[in-house]
């Protein structure tokens, strides 16, 4: 099959999503990110909209991107004026973009309801917009709001839209389903009676409020489309659109069809993560293809296959999506699994070695405490490397004090004191923070900045807290997980103590001895 183009909207359907909020320099860096790997099409938000998008569209003409077009996108004309009176397109002609994406009404419901005008009016709006903007040279798409439900509707009229917007000379008519209400089976059937009906290339456009956006996507190409619309991650509205990073993994991978050269298919763990930073939004473990537990293994019997033959309980080799396996060490993963991680961290271990058999029992006893070490590699690295004794201690706690004071202004305030030694040096300062975690973390960071610069380098980017036993009130105990991160790594740890002060200094202990030895491990070749 030919090349399908891509198509990414993160910039601008993307971010409609809840809790996303980009800047123009964001959207800057997520725009030479997909770049690289080679979206062919980036839309760049609306420049008749808001001043951001205006000076998005402004910088990014600035810069030499080697794989991508930028778009910009608006609607048609408002009724009853031409389309050079439209301030939303007289927009577009200042944009710079490369290429124009046209919004219309297909749906006669939408038209006589929402816009307020004649069906014919409407056609007549979608062929004025789009002539006069390919008449001043643009490429233009367009794209078929509600094309399912419209079809669904009333097939003659939805069909009429689309001959106005290919008539009037757009390239690419993408069909939408905005609402994201449609199956699998209606959106292949319906691009297929399209396909000999129209003449321009058929683009898919899918919304996941069903929960099928990815398989719509790729369902409408097996049936004839030959451009894909998505964002990164599914980012927006409501439930979010198609999902770019799985639809060319499927592509590429499972279908055999071309959208990214090979090179970059690799980069698609990165790219996910990059805007999932960027964006703010702490991606799922469980996202298909680059999440953190994509390909991990935690079962017994999973785990024992899996040494085996990848195959077993892999649908591909993560490597190819720049993903890894990860194996789970927990109670039920058995010595198979403290081998396998031994094995990664460059341990000789074999399943009659009596230190398996320890680590295996430690394990199960922390677990049986509340630990949870699947979630917490980082915290279970260092407890195999303690258990081995092959830990050196980066730094020793002689005591910490907090203090949270809340005076008549009513403001809380957070203050941690903490004396520890290092390479025999004491050290005694304090800090304030957002609350006593916080203060913890900021005056230990204080104490050993002058030893270990690079603890400037990483944050805590996730702190979660869970009562294990919520019948003991007050009293339970509770465990704390927290993700921290560099500019090159995330990782996790783990605290469990009745004192959720004491949990959190455990977890927070491990993440800093974890990045330190990270650090060294890159340094000097150690694990």
């Amino acid at each position: 099959m030919a090349l399908v183009k891509l198509y990414d909207t993160t910039l601008r359907d993307g971010s409609q999503a809840e809790g996303i909020s980009y800047s123009v320099m964001d959207k800057i860096r997520i725009a030479e990110e997909l770049d690289k790997i080679g979206i062919h099409f980036i839309e760049g938000g609306w420049p008749g909209s808001n001043p951001k998008d205006r000076e998005f569209f402004e910088k990014i003409s600035r810069l030499k991107l080697k794989n991508s077009k930028i778009a910009a996108f608006s609607m048609t004309r408002r009724p009853h004026i031409s389309a050079s009176q439209d301030n939303n397109l007289l927009a577009l002609l200042k944009s710079k973009a490369q290429v124009i994406t046209i919004v219309g009404k297909t749906w006669n419901f939408h038209v006589l309801e929402v816009l307020k005008t004649t069906l014919d009016e409407n056609l007549t709006m979608i062929f004025d917009s789009i002539n006069f903007l390919v008449k001043k040279g643009f490429l233009v798409f367009y794209d078929a709001e509600h094309f399912f439900d419209a079809y669904n509707a009333n097939q003659d009229y939805a069909l009429k839209t689309l001959i106005a917007a290919q008539d009037a000379g757009c390239s690419t008519v993408c069909l939408c389903d905005t609402n994201g209400g449609s199956l699998t089976s209606q959106i292949s059937s319906t691009i297929k009676e399209i396909k000999g009906k129209i003449k321009v290339d058929l683009g898919i456009h899918c919304h996941n409020d069903s929960g099928v956006a990815i398989a719509n996507s790729l369902a409408a190409v097996e049936a004839g489309a030959n451009m894909v619309q998505g964002t990164i991650n599914g980012y927006g509205e409501r439930c979010g659109n198609a999902d770019l990073i799985a639809i060319i993994a499927n592509l590429k991978i499972k279908l055999k069809i071309d959208c990214i050269p090979d090179a970059q298919l690799k980069q698609l763990t990165h790219l996910s993560h990059f805007v999932s930073e960027i964006s703010n939004m702490r991606l799922k473990n469980e996202q298909p293809f680059v999440g953190d537990s994509a390909f991990a293994h935690k079962g017994g019997m999973h785990i024992n296959a899996i040494m085996k033959n990848p195959l077993t309980y892999e649908h591909l080799d993560p490597h190819l999506v720049g993903n890894r396996r990860r194996i789970l060490v927990s109670e039920l993963g058995g010595k198979t699994g403290i081998l396998l991680r031994a094995k990664e961290l460059n341990y000789d271990l074999t399943k009659t070695d009596p230190q398996t058999k320890k680590i295996l029992e430690l394990v199960q006893a922390l677990e049986h405490k509340g630990f949870q070490f699947e979630a917490a590699e980082a915290s279970f690295q260092i407890l195999m490397q303690r258990s081995l004794k092959k830990f050196k201690k980066f730094f020793e706690l002689e005591g910490f004090r907090v203090v949270i004071e809340k005076g008549q202004s009513k403001k809380i305030t957070s203050e941690a004191i903490i004396k520890l030694r290092v390479n025999g040096v004491k050290e005694h300062t304090a800090a304030e923070g957002d609350g006593p975690i916080n203060a913890l973390d900021n005056a230990l960071r204080k104490a050993l900045k002058d030893f270990y610069p690079a603890l400037a380098k990483m944050h805590l980017s996730d702190f979660k807290v869970r009562v294990l036993d919520e019948k003991a009130g007050t009293a339970a105990r509770v465990r704390v997980l927290i993700q921290s991160q560099d500019e090159k790594d995330i990782w996790n740890t783990i605290g469990v103590h009745e004192n959720i002060i004491e949990a959190s200094w455990q977890a927070l202990v491990d993440s800093v001895e974890y990045k330190l030895l990270k650090d060294k491990a890159n340094t000097v070749g150690e694990v």
